[in-house]
């Protein structure tokens, strides 16, 4: 399982061992109006497409790296523990799934999110929803708040590279990964 360290906040691959820790955080961003609902099966299913940060062996933040398409990817789950927030850990979190976006062979990563703000000092730009005929078809189209759940959709191409430091920079070279530190 890959490691790798940001400051004091290392990020790794979950696996299914991880899940129920996983199913807790979520359930409390949902418990905010921040997420959807997660199973804890599907949850641990999908474990190994998930990044977790880590404060020592504490979970503080996950997402997963959903693909939608051959093309598109979507930042799904984004969840960071009260205590972690203000401290980029999320930013940290999205700038790995977009790495591993890239390296993955997409060209765009989506999120759906009711925090365009979030996402917009990432290099995410709002789309209409339709631009992302992948993710309706896939999800929306069967949630019980179609047409109604207020989120914006959102897109960045994979081939920008980002810092999570210093934000954008120049198209990143061909199957390049920047490294954490």
């Amino acid at each position: 399982m890959k490691q790798a360290t940001r400051g004091r906040i290392t990020l790794r691959t979950a696996d299914p061992s991880d899940a129920k820790k996983l199913h807790a955080l979520i359930r409390a961003n949902r418990a905010e109006g921040h997420l959807l609902p997660r199973t804890l099966s599907e949850l641990t299913a999908r474990a190994g497409r998930f990044v977790v940060a880590l404060s020592g062996r504490r979970i503080i933040g996950c997402a997963e790296l959903a693909p939608l398409s051959a093309q598109v990817a979507e930042v799904r789950s984004l969840a960071v523990d009260v205590t972690a927030r203000g401290s980029r850990v999320g930013v940290t979190i999205v700038d790995e799934l977009r790495r591993r976006a890239r390296r993955g062979g997409f060209e765009k990563l989506c999120a759906f999110t009711h925090a365009p703000g979030y996402f917009i000092h990432m290099g995410f730009s709002i789309v209409p929803h339709l631009w992302l005929t992948e993710k309706i078809f896939t999800d929306c189209v069967n949630c019980p708040q179609f047409r109604q759940c207020g989120q914006y959709a959102m897109v960045v191409p994979v081939d920008v590279a980002f810092d999570a430091e210093r934000g954008y920079g120049l198209p990143a070279p061909a199957g390049a990964a920047a490294p954490l530190s």
